[in-house]
């Protein structure tokens, strides 16, 4: 190790696992009938009180008979391996207005909703618009392309399944801890790599006058523990702007090694999305990843989800500049 080089430590947490460490029954939990007569109660309490899903708080949504089980969820999240599935949330039992208006009301009782792009969404409706391939280019939660693994802009992602894909469209999910720590046993050098600063393309969510690429280490010490903020193709794409310096053997090695690590099947887990499912993710301790999959023609048969970022209110995985979404300009 060269004079001046960070000593670094493994990270020792209940976040560090891998697919063959966790049985189905400790991330999986099934909701029970007192789950969804709480949910469908505080739905009546927050219409007649008049509430408005995107400026609710906890108090407009109360679940006063679960608030031990969600208190349980939050620090799974925050303290545990990192991520949940909650099956059974009560969809056919509500209106797709109240639908949204249960799932945010569930999320201001984990955190603060923010904004998923520039135009201030703070409810995105993941599913393939059929946009034409000669099109601009699109954020690809917009298609069915594959996603590879990455992260989100915020503490916690939610994505709620209104409906499942006709084929394909598995979730991923991995310990971004765990793949710190076997970079950290076998490649150092290359983990180094990932602490130093790299340049990301913003996606077209960018206002007049401001560059189309940010910087951001993707590895930062947050609170002690390392955090690892990574979308690979946000990085590659900043190499389309002719000022942004070219990527180095080392980096492009030290991602082609992340991304590896990530995908291989000892290191990750797979579920398949249900209608009813509510997955939730720390983005500082997982990262997760979508397969593509096939549709129905038919626009209420495609597989579709619901998606919330929030600033969690009892713990904090990601920096003050990402835990609070994407800004709109101005």
């Amino acid at each position: 190790m060269g004079a001046g080089a960070a000593v670094r430590s493994p990270i020792d947490s209940p976040a560090v696992w891998r697919a063959a460490d966790l049985a189905e029954h400790e991330w999986c939990v099934q909701l029970g009938d007192a789950h969804s007569a709480a949910i469908l109660h505080a739905v009546e309490h927050a219409r007649s009180a008049g509430a408005v899903p995107g400026s609710m708080d906890a108090g407009a949504f109360p679940l006063p008979s679960i608030a031990d089980d969600v208190r349980a969820w939050s620090d799974a999240i925050g303290s545990g391996r990192g991520f949940l599935l909650l099956r059974g949330f009560p969809v056919d039992e509500l209106s797709e207005a109240d639908v949204e208006l249960a799932y945010i009301g569930l999320g201001t009782h984990l955190g603060r909703q923010v904004s998923q792009n520039s135009k201030g969404e703070l409810l995105t409706h993941i599913r393939d618009e059929r946009l034409p391939a000669g099109g601009p280019k699109v954020r690809l939660y917009r298609t069915r392309e594959r996603q590879d693994f990455h992260t989100d802009a915020a503490d916690i992602i939610g994505l709620l399944c209104l409906h499942g894909a006709l084929r394909g469209g598995e979730s991923r999910v991995v310990s971004s801890n765990a793949i710190y720590n076997e970079m950290l046993a076998t490649r150092p050098d290359l983990l180094e790599e990932l602490y130093a600063p790299l340049c990301w393309d913003r996606q077209g969510d960018h206002g007049p006058g401001e560059r189309p690429w940010f910087e951001l280490p993707p590895i930062m010490d947050l609170d002690g523990t390392p955090r690892l903020f990574y979308v690979g193709w946000y990085i590659r794409d900043s190499q389309q702007h002719p000022e942004v310096p070219r990527l180095t053997a080392a980096q492009l090695e030290a991602m082609a090694l992340l991304e590896r690590l990530a995908n291989d099947p000892s290191f990750h887990l797979q579920m398949e999305f249900r209608r009813g499912d509510v997955q939730l993710l720390n983005n500082g301790r997982v990262l997760h990843a979508r397969e593509a999959y096939d549709d129905e023609d038919d626009p209420a048969r495609r597989r579709h989800l619901l998606r919330l970022w929030l600033a969690a209110h009892r713990f904090t995985s990601v920096e003050a500049g990402l835990r609070g979404g994407i800004s709109s300009p101005g």
